[in-house]
């Protein structure tokens, strides 16, 4: 089912959502993999979780582990890509050997583009932002904006914004295999192509 624009979904954990979405057309999944984070999980999971999805982009969410322990990580994963949610200068950058998404805060303005930064995230605050420091973003780099779970919120981004794409948190199951999609369908259905 296409969507308007290719869809990320963040922080994937249990293999319901890693299916469901996946399975619903989402055309990239994270798998937070940094210790430091919260809700991280080991490479011999993702490693399952990858296994049972094809046809999506598989990114690693990392905050401060090393170039070389990021490069190690992906490498044992097969990851496509990595998202780094802290900054790194451009030799930093240039020692990772994944494409690199950046995340960005609304408190971080617009940034240097770096060459090796394939696309920003940027997660939406529920006050919004000028759509005006949006429209510059989009134009400076691929950027894939985070409007949380509320469908009409996401097809007017999608609509109105120059995105590269939008980004959806995950969620965790109820039990094992138990889970509720309910949002995440509405927000699926919102962005289907008419």
């Amino acid at each position: 089912m296409p969507h308007l624009v290719p869809l990320l979904i963040r922080g994937i954990n249990n293999l319901s959502d890693a299916r469901y979405c996946a399975g619903m057309g989402a055309d990239k999944l994270t798998f937070v993999l940094d210790p430091a984070l919260p809700g991280h999980l080991d490479t011999k999971t993702v490693k399952e979780l990858a296994g049972w999805v094809a046809g999506v982009e598989l990114i690693g969410e990392f905050d401060r582990l090393s170039a070389p322990e990021i490069n190690a990580m992906a490498a044992d994963c097969g990851l496509d890509a990595v998202l780094l949610r802290s900054y790194r200068t451009a030799d930093e950058l240039a020692e990772i050997a994944p494409p690199v998404y950046q995340e960005l805060s609304e408190a971080d303005g617009a940034p240097d583009p770096e060459p090796a930064v394939v696309g920003w995230i940027l997660e939406l605050p529920a006050a919004g932002i000028d759509n005006s420091v949006l429209h510059q973003l989009g134009l400076e780099r691929p950027l894939w904006l985070g409007p949380g779970l509320d469908p009409d919120k996401a097809r007017a981004v999608a609509t109105q914004l120059p995105v590269a794409g939008l980004s959806f948190p995950s969620g965790d199951e109820v039990k094992p295999g138990l889970r509720d999609f309910d949002q995440l369908e509405a927000v699926f259905e919102a962005l289907e192509v008419e």
